[in-house]
């Protein structure tokens, strides 16, 4: 029935009985420009948004947290971005990001427990949750063991029997996660010897696997059968497993990334009022339903994860991926360090040159 609602909702929204009141008269701003990444929005929520308050939105895209950040110093302004955890962290440290004001959200209430306080920004005092999930290894459960893969977990990696049968994902920070959590490290090392430890395991895999380094083209060779191994966000894994329902998402033991991606306000915005209706926007139930169901990320309200992950006919009710583990002691969130930061971009480009 609530599907059946927001429905008739969306329609009279398209043909024009939406509340038409005049942005400038509401937040004195008419225009917001919006920093998202990648697919990771409803786009109809894009035009309702504009419907619902008279306003439009500039929605711009960029490819990786670093792109957005060479943006910004560039001098490029937005009113609502949506950083990941450790870039949020530096943006906070560089002053990049306005304080959030909490009593403009009448939906801040909706957020799922697991999302609060994290440690990137333990006071919520900057940033609002937009999705969370993990990273972790996809595969197919006719052409893999899950015996294997439960046993070595990452390790998998390394495990000559799937020679030439593996995607690794072209993100020096996942990968050398990937290692480091495979060797018994934090994520988050500084360590020299650790850090070069974690490159050799991964010159290994490149000398021994054959593996193809690859973005989001790994979603759709997955799904169709490409290879039968890879690194994934849990997001993707949601997607392709609702493809293919050979495939199997799996959060090795010996820790993972559990990782947030969430909604700041741009410093010096013109528009703080209309860059906290749209964060307010982005939390109400059928918002949050519509845009989790479309990308297939763990929606971070409360009700709408617990409807998607149990509903398996409308939602992704039985796909692990969905569920990122939670309170795990091994998984870690990603903290900013511009020294780690460089020497792993640094041994990753070296890593790929074995190819």
């Amino acid at each position: 029935m609530k599907k059946f609602i927001a429905l008739i909702c969306a329609c009279l929204l398209l043909v024009g009985c939406g509340n038409n009141n005049s942005g400038e008269a509401q937040f004195d701003c008419t225009t917001l420009k919006v920093f998202n990444t990648g697919e990771y929005i409803d786009t109809y929520r894009i035009s309702a948004f504009q419907k619902k308050y008279g306003v439009k939105v500039i929605y711009d895209l960029f490819a990786s947290n670093e792109e957005m950040y060479t943006r910004l110093l560039s001098g490029d302004k937005y009113d609502v971005i949506v950083p990941s955890d450790y870039m949020v962290e530096r943006m906070i440290q560089e002053d990049f990001v306005e304080e959030i004001d909490w009593s403009l959200l009448s939906n801040g209430d909706a957020l799922m427990p697991a999302v609060k306080n994290r440690e990137f920004d333990p006071e919520m005092k900057y940033s609002v949750p937009y999705f969370w999930g993990s990273v972790g290894i996809i595969y197919d459960k006719t052409e893999v063991d899950p015996a294997d893969v439960e046993r070595e977990g990452w390790n998998i990696l390394q495990n000559t029997k799937y020679k030439g049968d593996i995607y690794l994902y072209d993100s020096e920070r996942d990968m050398f996660m990937v290692a480091l959590k495979a060797l018994g490290y934090s994520m988050n090392t500084t360590n020299e010897a650790e850090l070069q430890e974690a490159y050799n395991w991964l010159v290994k895999v490149m000398n021994t696997m054959d593996p193809i380094i690859v973005t989001d083209e790994v979603i759709d060779n997955v799904i169709n059968g490409l290879k039968s191994i890879a690194v994934v966000y849990s997001g993707d894994a949601t997607y392709m497993i609702s493809e293919n329902e050979n495939l199997v998402y799996y959060e090795p033991q010996q820790g993972t990334n559990i990782w947030t991606d969430a909604m700041v306000i741009g410093k010096g915005t013109a528009c703080p009022l209309l860059a906290h209706a749209w964060i307010d926007y982005m939390l109400e139930e059928e918002t949050a339903f519509d845009n989790s169901i479309h990308v297939g990320y763990t929606s971070v309200v409360q009700s709408v994860y617990d409807e998607i992950s149990a509903d398996e006919l409308v939602g992704y009710g039985g796909i692990s991926s969905y569920t990122a583990r939670q309170e795990y002691e091994k998984d870690e969130e990603f903290h900013y360090n511009e020294h780690q930061r460089k020497k792993i971009a640094d041994l990753w480009t070296r890593v790929k040159a074995v190819q």
